[in-house]
């Protein structure tokens, strides 16, 4: 099973320039450590393309960017490759500074084609999902969530009957893998919805996270194990598939759609599933209201 590959704690009132610096060292470290680490050459280009985002620099940056590539802000603006490169948006983590509030942490996750980096830095999380592709390494998705102070009263959600997406989905699979994928997906969201902790268990790895702009802090499996045992939600619970759109890696497969609850604002969504025993599981997902979209 693949592994959790670099974990770096340091203090808040690192700046992003000496967290970026520490980061690196701590990869070295956990290669040492582990006989393993993130490949060189994606963790290059994660750095490369951190300091390129940071400096605007649209050239530099353009040469890490996948054809399919989003960037989508802490307030569920989503751009296009083209937009990116058009004016390139500013990135959340470089703009906290020595006041903000939390430790900071970096993680990196293999999945042979598929590398993933999430940086964490008190409210703010951060996913970077980089693909393999013929012309190497690029950068398939930024995403951005940012957790609020107290959970909503009610999480949005679907309707009891859960028909999208415990049932069926608007979304016609192209592959095999597509239809595996999509069939453990409603069985994690029905496993979710009938607060059944153990089925939930079956359908995710253990390296789990979830981020989302309607919980007050990231959900680790344990996390989110326990709050399903207490039938509740959170503040992420399943909503309703608009559309989806989904990406082969060989034994990872990288999903993004957009929601729209019954009630609420509508949510961009990135997941990342992994091929295990047979089965898929999904091991993040990042989920991002879309402010100003639909109802509060």
């Amino acid at each position: 099973m693949k592994t959790l590959l670099r974990h770096l704690q340091a203090a808040a009132a690192l700046s992003a320039a000496l967290l970026f610096s520490v980061a690196g060292s701590a990869a070295s470290q956990a290669r040492t450590a582990d006989a393993v680490g993130p490949n060189p050459a994606v963790f290059a280009a994660d750095r490369d393309f951190t300091q390129a985002a940071a400096k605007s620099d649209a050239t530099a940056l353009g040469k890490l960017l996948d054809p399919d590539f989003v960037w989508i802000d802490a307030k569920g603006k989503l751009e296009s490759r083209a937009q990116v490169l058009g004016s390139v948006p500013k990135p959340a983590v470089p703009a906290l500074t020595a006041d903000a509030e939390g430790p900071s942490s970096i993680h990196w996750y293999d999945y042979g084609q598929v590398e993933m980096s999430e940086t964490d830095h008190g409210k703010m999380h951060v996913l970077r999902v980089w693909v393999k592709r013929t012309q190497g390494w690029r950068a398939l998705v930024y995403q951005e969530v940012q957790s609020i102070d107290v959970l909503p009263k009610v999480t949005p959600s679907a309707s009891k009957e859960c028909q999208n997406p415990c049932k069926s989905v608007p979304y016609a699979p192209k592959t095999e893998t597509q239809r595996a994928v999509i069939d453990a997906y409603r069985g994690l969201e029905t496993s979710a919805m009938t607060h059944d902790a153990v089925d939930w268990d079956a359908h995710t790895g253990e390296e789990f996270v979830a981020a989302s702009s309607y919980s007050d802090r990231l959900l680790d499996k344990p996390t989110r194990m326990g709050e399903l045992r207490r039938a509740n939600m959170a503040g992420l619970a399943p909503t309703p598939m608009a559309s989806a759109t989904l990406f082969e890696f060989g034994d990872a497969v990288v999903m993004r759609s957009r929601h729209v609850p019954d009630q609420g604002k509508p949510l961009e969504v990135t997941r990342v599933w992994v091929k295990r025993d047979g089965k898929w599981v999904e091991v993040a997902s990042y989920q991002t209201a879309v402010q100003g979209g639909g109802a509060s």
